[in-house]
């Protein structure tokens, strides 16, 4: 036979205690109320043995016994017919006495009949006791005073009767004063076996009839609920194995919560299948994807010159860039270039967007810069045309912020053009960096037919230019705070001794401490050239 474990175990043991509490419940409420009935009827019985036994007395005749300490005729007679009444009515004993009203737990026995089967010694006449019991006493009290019965049940037990109940009657004389009282105790032998069959047949029928409803219930709770969840169990841990889903849980007809339950059971199975199925599917091609934004970002990393010293053999500048994208790719570019032997071009560059489609049109910009870029041509006209040129393979509305600018290495004359873009920082030999006003223009691709002018200034050695994209002055903290140019212009003044190499460390390392671990929403560029000394013309 197998162990009742699980869900079948608990609910079976569940009923087996709440079976056993209910008929415990019901035996005791019935015993009680089977016990109070039979009680109440033992006493009624008391009372009328009482009322009888009242009804033999000559209470006019007490004082007289009492005083002269003798009986006659008359009072043996009276003691007699009490004797017979004990022994019919199966009662303990009945007795006279008169009450001291001093102290009414004395009493003074006149008559005293007790029943021969019950073992207890018969009280002289004339015999004086002291009561003791408190309950026995008030009930004497209210029996004199009041002229009543008994008010409280009095209930006794003795080992050689039984339990008893005890009645209680004031006995009149013919004046109508209260002489004595009259006592009655009857066992309650019928009460005592009656209540022991009692609780033994509702032991019996109780046992019964748990043993009948676990049988009926274990074989519905089997059919009905054990092995459906059984059965979904089963199926899970199959499902889970095996991550296959089958018909297994068609077999469950209810309508129930366990139906329910199956139904949904079975179309898990099948959405996870084909979760899988696609999640696999996504997966690979995410991981193409993941590939190929590697690839790019090698590209774009490729395209853009990141040997340092650029140009080793070259004692006139010192130049160094950074870009650090938002994303596998980015939309911000630099670009440095020797136009022709003295004459050296910057470029940065900001797309619009980010990821690949900004990395595409980032190329397309970069090329087209870098192409029209000739020692004859004004800056201006670069941008102009290069404008034109974006315009026309813009289908996606993007755009870019742009700065160019030209060092003549002989002259030390820098010329320069602007379109959108952030205002570059210009740092004095001997002194810090601060930033350069110039026009902004208007970005690249943005409008058809744009002109585009060019700006000029003169560096002399020792001077350094600083430019970069807006994602360095909008890097946002947790709190989404902006870096801003006060951070900026404050860092590249603590900083400005130092060479380009060193110099875009010490600002990225602040602007990370700044960010904390907020995420990079936005590229970050930076691009820094030093004039060190005149090409010799």
């Amino acid at each position: 036979m197998k162990k009742l474990t699980g869900i079948a175990g608990k609910l079976t043991l569940g009923v087996i205690v709440f079976g056993i509490l209910l008929g415990a419940m019901c035996s005791v409420v019935g015993y009680r109320e089977f016990t109070a009935v039979l009680e109440q009827q033992y006493n009624d019985s008391a009372y009328e043995i009482a009322e009888a036994a009242a009804a033999f007395l000559n209470p006019d005749k007490f004082d007289e016994y009492l005083s002269a300490g003798e009986t006659d005729a008359e009072f043996d007679e009276i003691q007699n017919r009490l004797d017979i009444l004990v022994n019919a009515t199966n009662t303990a004993f009945i007795y006279v006495a008169k009450v001291d009203e001093s102290d009414y737990r004395t009493l003074t026995y006149i008559y005293d009949s007790v029943n021969e089967s019950t073992g207890f010694s018969r009280y002289p006449f004339g015999y004086t006791a002291i009561g003791v019991d408190e309950k026995y006493v008030n009930n004497v009290r209210n029996m004199i005073t009041k002229g009543k019965r008994a008010t409280e049940y009095l209930y006794s037990y003795s080992e050689e009767s039984g339990a008893h109940t005890t009645a209680g009657l004031p006995v009149y004389d013919s004046s109508g004063k209260i002489v004595a009282v009259v006592g009655v105790e009857k066992a309650m032998t019928r009460l005592e076996n009656a209540r022991n069959a009692y609780v033994l047949h509702v032991i019996l029928w109780t046992l019964g009839a748990i043993v009948l409803f676990i049988i009926a219930y274990s074989v519905i709770l089997r059919r009905g609920v054990i092995k459906p969840i059984l059965t979904v169990a089963e199926e899970a841990k199959r499902f889970a194995e095996t991550n296959e889903s089958s018909d297994n849980l068609l077999g469950i007809k209810q309508k129930d919560e366990i139906g329910v339950l199956a139904v949904a059971v079975g179309k898990m199975e099948k959405d996870i299948v084909e979760y899988t199925r696609n999640l696999t599917a996504i997966t690979a091609e995410k991981e193409r994807v993941n590939t190929e934004l590697s690839v790019a970002t090698r590209i774009q990393a490729n395209m853009l010159p990141s040997i340092f010293p650029a140009f080793p053999d070259r004692r006139e500048f010192d130049i160094y860039a950074t870009m650090n994208p938002a994303k596998e790719v980015g939309g911000d570019f630099y670009d440095f270039f020797m136009v022709d032997e003295r004459h050296l071009a910057i470029v940065m560059a900001d797309v619009s967007g980010k990821g690949i489609p900004a990395a595409l049109f980032m190329v397309i910009g970069k090329t087209l810069i870098k192409d029209h870029t000739t020692p004859e041509k004004d800056l201006g006209e670069v941008f102009t045309e290069v404008n034109e040129l974006l315009c026309e393979s813009n289908s996606e509305g993007l755009f870019i912020t742009a700065f160019e600018g030209v060092l003549d290495l002989v002259s030390g004359e820098f010329r320069f053009v602007n379109a959108g873009h952030e205002i570059p920082y210009i740092c004095k030999k001997g002194g810090k960096f601060e930033p350069y006003k110039i026009r902004a223009g208007f970005v690249l691709a943005g409008m058809e037919g744009m002109q585009y002018k060019c700006g000029e200034m003169q560096l002399d050695v020792g001077d350094k230019i600083f430019q970069y994209t807006d994602g360095v002055t909008e890097a946002t903290n947790a709190a989404n705070e902006l870096y801003g140019m006060e951070r900026l212009t404050a860092i590249l003044g603590e900083h400005s001794a130092l060479p380009p190499a060193e110099l875009l460390p010490e600002i990225k390392e602040d602007i990370d401490r700044f960010a904390g671990d907020a995420p990079q929403f936005d590229d970050i560029t930076m691009l820094c050239l030093e004039y060190k000394a005149r090409m010799e013309g």
